[in-house]
């Protein structure tokens, strides 16, 4: 049970998320399945808390002293990130293009950039929610396929 709570709590984490986890998951000898569930789970917990509350804590931090450039650079990355979303797809498309963008296990295209790409882009909490998760537990396949040597 303890290494399911170390890969759940490291699926949390911003920048790593479940791109760790589930490597991490399978080095422990953890079964793949219920691996790559706990570790979307773990993934998934702060979508909503992102999704409601980082833009307008980055906002309000951005103007802040100490911690102005940091969040002013969290907004950047996410505001590129929704631009890049909406220029290969048009608006029509964003919930797609959030799967795959999420999905993707490549640095900084987690569920906590993408959810902040959607939050920054007026996209609905639904559509949001499905295409992140949808995009979580697709790079957590790839990553146990990756980590098993299957690819």
């Amino acid at each position: 049970m303890a290494k399911y709570l170390t890969v759940f709590f490291i699926s949390m984490l911003p920048l790593v998320e479940l791109r760790l986890a589930v490597p991490m998951a399978v080095g422990m000898g953890l079964p793949a399945i219920p691996s790559i569930v706990v570790c979307t789970l773990g993934n998934m917990l702060p979508v909503p808390f992102i999704y409601l509350f980082a833009r307008g804590i980055l906002t309000w931090g951005a103007e802040q002293k100490y911690i102005g450039k940091i969040c002013a650079q969290f907004l950047q990355k996410g505001e590129r990130a929704g631009q890049k979303l909406v220029g290969k797809t048009g608006r029509y498309g964003l919930g797609v293009a959030l799967m795959l963008f999420v999905g993707i296990p490549l640095p900084g295209t987690g569920a906590w950039t993408g959810t902040l790409a959607a939050s920054l882009l007026n996209m609905g909490p639904k559509t949001t929610a499905i295409s992140v998760s949808l995009g979580v537990v697709m790079a957590g396949i790839l990553m146990a396929l990756a980590s098993t040597g299957v690819f």
